[in-house]
């Protein structure tokens, strides 16, 4: 009797030892998971996917077919989130998270964006849950992609474009969100109170082509604390200049080069020396 509790005990731990061994376990996955983040107007767009390799296959028409719904990686699909409304290829997605598949064809492809984001692979889509689905033209390129890529271009305050490419095609899309309400209301807001934000305030006129003689007030205003600063004089002469007054941008960015090279500030030497150069 105690040989046999002796060989269960022995037993029990071997499976105990195997288990806690086969839990420590941890290999590296065939398609590694990347996550993403791109600021866009007042928010944010997330994106995770895996990546997975060619490995000498026929991905296109073979291995992702031609017209069939594809998780658009490996695994689990593409999961993209916006944290506020944005508009892709001129239609409304509002704030939330979603799949991202696509359907694949020779020169066309369909990307869908799907309300049930978790999902594994695309063997449980449902075209039903789409909020939307648009088509774009593929680029063909000669030297094939091993690793699948998804990367945000041409960025700039309030658009971008989301660039997909693996073997041999890429292809991308529009992403924009409108927040100049939001803020001209935020500014409104704000410039009431004691702590005025002259600077920001001032940039956003200049950049967004609002009341540029609002944005010199207040570019002028911001320049009072640090009457030295060849910072405030670049971008109020970059503000006069636009205006169309040459001889007042002139005179500020020539002043702001004399100071900048005074504290030894090279760079904004050269930036207000762009702007002597344009205005003259």
């Amino acid at each position: 009797m105690k040989k046999i509790y002796f060989y269960l005990a022995a037993a029990l731990l071997a499976c105990a030892s195997l288990n806690t061994y086969s839990q420590a376990l941890k290999v590296p996955q065939l398609s590694s998971e990347q996550t993403i983040e791109q600021e866009l107007g007042l928010g944010k767009i997330t994106l995770t996917y895996s990546r997975p390799n060619v490995r000498g296959r026929k991905i296109f028409g073979n291995l992702a077919p031609y017209g069939v719904v594809w998780r658009t990686g490996a695994n689990a699909a593409t999961l993209i989130k916006f944290t506020d409304d944005v508009t892709i290829e001129g239609n409304k997605v509002p704030a939330g998270e979603y799949g991202l598949f696509s359907i694949p064809d020779k020169n066309e492809w369909t990307v869908v964006l799907n309300k049930t984001a978790h999902q594994w692979g695309a063997y449980t889509y449902k075209q039903a849950d789409d909020l939307l689905r648009f088509k774009v033209k593929t680029i063909n390129h000669t030297d094939p992609l091993e690793t699948m890529t998804m990367q945000f271009n041409s960025v700039d305050q309030t658009k971008c474009e989301l660039e997909i490419k693996w073997e041999n095609i890429s292809f991308s899309f529009h992403i924009s969100t409108d927040v100049d309400k939001k803020v001209m209301a935020n500014i409104d807001e704000i410039m009431n109170n004691d702590k005025k934000p002259y600077f920001e305030a001032a940039m956003y006129y200049y950049e967004n082509n609002k009341d540029l003689k609002k944005a010199l007030e207040w570019i002028s205003t911001a320049e009072k604390a640090e009457p030295t600063a060849p910072f405030y004089k670049l971008w109020k002469s970059r503000i006069q200049l636009k205006m169309g007054d040459k001889a007042a941008a002139l005179a500020t960015a020539q002043e702001g080069v004399k100071l900048a090279h005074e504290q030894k500030d090279k760079e904004y030497e050269l930036l207000n020396q762009g702007v002597v150069d344009q205005a003259k």
